[in-house]
């Protein structure tokens, strides 16, 4: 079932590919000097060894130095023998900020975006045990999404360590002289179809793609067709009579998942080979409920930061198959990745264990039109990273106002709100986009509230009627507005999408101080009761389309999670389980 976990994507598998995580050569640049008259190039300037992805700011990485340098560089040679035919793509998951990249000495590539994905085709300089150069530059300026880093010089609320430099995969992949360089794929449960979009680098007249659509081993269908202007787009139709109702859907009660094959054809050779796999489900607004496969959805969501103490924003697979199995031990059915891009084999993990995810781009903290510039920069790659994963039916792209402080009544803020909605429904009308999670919102598919209120009561009070309570500023903890002024309730899904964050202190952080929402509570007991008691009282509500618990694990000072530092559990999962299930079921239960 998880037999495509160790691949660094697993919706694009290639068999010959090499990891390039490990051990590298590495060393401060606070000077900034490494690219002046190519002084990376001399002798003595790599000083020390780090342990890629791991940032060095993580114990991980070997180094472990929570001090600010920002530009890194790093070195290794790439051990393959170029082929005659075949080309050599290296791809990186995440280097934060600003990378360039090197090939024994020669500049090949410069990307921006600290969370997202980017590849360079290094073919026509890659030879026997060249040498690999990255030069990572990271000021962690407030015009960057940089999520929960911290910009200060010390840690302080909810804001944490900065991470520099590589911190997800890197690998390098051999592919045929003509390859698939992207897949796009587009379930139609109402069709019983499934639309793809494919992109063929160095396609030739003769190119032409052909799949194969398997179901637990057996044969749906088939397909074929020609390559035009490096792009293929057609349906199949992935019907069959061995599904219940023509399909086998995917959802958190069944998290069925089809496999798909394509192989590149030119001149009757084949070129280029990709097993991937897609899940036929929808997602849709209807009224103020929010559908999956056309039945009302309650959505039981807890908030992710995504944060190991200590590798920081990077896990092992291992790591997040572990933590995902413990979101469905307590009960809840998907996750919010908060401000995070995360690691493509995380999404993986929610497909095939039937959790649903709300993704999120990272925050910047100060509007400028460089902050525009910035976010729309990743905003495509963002899209592109969760479009096949049948698990993610959400994307968050601004959090409860940071970098637009003044979105309330500033025309430019919303308007930049707004464009980023369209903008996302441009490269993804199948997914519910959440403008500004939180309060202060303009333009959304759902409306949400972060409620930190500890009181049940009062809580649930401030919800009897959602029409006034969204039109007004409902939560006592923070008393914005839920809508920005210009803007109202047109009874759209509801949702609570933080609550909760009852701190419990284990002492497994490695910091003096600690912090949660509300007052300290004594002992296990009374935070069980607290967190039974908030949960009760937002079941309670009428009319919303779910919640968000806050959250996952702890995070350096901070102590609201329901697991430790270590990612183990704080608490019986079977009283959390009761607890998150509630009285809230939707969908057909065949027993």
């Amino acid at each position: 079932m998880l037999e495509k976990l160790n691949f660094p994507r697993p919706q694009m598998v290639r068999r010959d590919w090499i990891d390039l995580n490990g051990e590298w050569d590495f060393c401060f640049d606070d000077d900034n000097i490494g690219q002046k008259d190519a002084a990376f190039t001399r002798p003595g300037f790599f000083d020390r060894k780090i342990i890629v992805p791991y940032a060095y700011q993580t114990k991980n990485s070997g180094i472990g130095l929570n001090e600010d340098h920002p530009v890194v560089w790093y070195r290794r040679l790439l051990p393959i023998m170029k082929s005659q035919e075949n080309r050599y793509l290296l791809h990186f998951e995440a280097v934060d900020y600003k990378a360039d990249i090197y090939l024994d000495g020669q500049h090949l590539y410069c990307h921006e975006g600290g969370s997202t994905p980017f590849t360079v085709d290094i073919t026509d300089v890659i030879h026997p045990d060249c040498e690999l150069v990255i030069r990572a530059e990271d000021y962690n300026r407030t015009c960057q999404p940089i999520g929960k880093q911290s910009w200060k010089k010390e840690n302080f609320l909810c804001w944490y360590t900065r991470t520099t430099g590589i911190w997800q995969q890197v690998w390098l992949e051999e592919v045929g002289s003509t390859y698939l360089s992207e897949i796009r794929m587009m379930p139609d449960i109402d069709e019983a179809s499934l639309h793809l979009d494919l992109s063929v680098a160095h396609a030739t007249p003769s190119t032409r793609v052909e799949g194969q659509v398997y179901f637990k081993g057996e044969l749906i269908t088939g397909f074929s067709s020609r390559v035009k202007s490096g792009r293929v787009r057609l349906s199949v139709d992935v019907s069959s009579e061995d599904a219940n109702f023509r399909l086998h859907f995917w959802s958190p009660a069944d998290p069925n998942l089809y496999d798909i094959v394509f192989d590149v054809i030119e001149d009757g050779q084949m070129k280029d080979h990709v097993e991937s796999y897609f899940g036929m489900r929808d997602v849709s607004v209807k009224g103020n409920k929010v559908c999956l496969n056309n039945q009302e959805f309650y959505q039981k969501l807890v908030l992710d930061q995504g944060y190991w103490q200590d590798g920081g924003l990077t896990a092992t697979p291992d790591q997040l198959l572990a933590d995902l199995e413990k979101v469905k031990e307590m009960g809840f059915n998907g996750a919010r990745k908060h401000q995070k891009i995360e690691d493509a084999r995380y999404m993986y993990l929610c497909d095939v264990l039937g959790l649903v995810m709300w993704a999120e781009m990272p925050s910047f903290f100060e509007f400028s039109h460089h902050a525009n510039e910035n976010v729309t920069r990743e905003l495509h790659a963002f899209v592109a990273k969760h479009f096949n994963h049948p698990s993610v039916i959400a994307y968050t792209l601004m959090n409860e106002s940071w970098g637009i402080n003044e979105v309330y009544k500033n025309q430019a803020q919303q308007a930049f709100v707004n464009g980023l909605y369209w903008l996302t429904k441009s490269l993804d009308p199948s997914r519910v986009i959440i403008g500004n999670d939180g309060w202060e919102q303009t333009i959304g598919d759902i409306i949400t509230v972060h409620d930190y209120n500890s009181d049940p009561k009062t809580l649930a009070a401030s919800y009897v009627n959602l029409a006034d309570a969204a039109n007004g500023n409902p939560s006592l903890t923070s008393l914005r507005h839920v809508f920005a002024k210009g803007y109202e309730y047109a009874n759209q899904p509801f949702m609570i999408s933080e609550f909760g964050g009852v701190a419990f202190d284990t002492g497994t952080r490695l910091i003096d101080s600690s912090w949660g929402y509300g007052n300290r509570l004594n002992g296990q007991k009374e935070v069980l009761e607290k967190m039974a008691s908030l949960c009760q009282a937002v079941y309670s509500i009428d009319g919303l389309c779910g919640f968000c618990y806050t959250q996952l694990s702890d995070v350096e000072q901070e102590v609201n999670g329901l697991l430790d530092h270590h990612h183990e559990y704080k608490f019986d999962p079977a009283v959390i389980r009761k607890m998150i299930t509630g009285t809230r079921e939707t969908g057909f239960l065949f027993i």
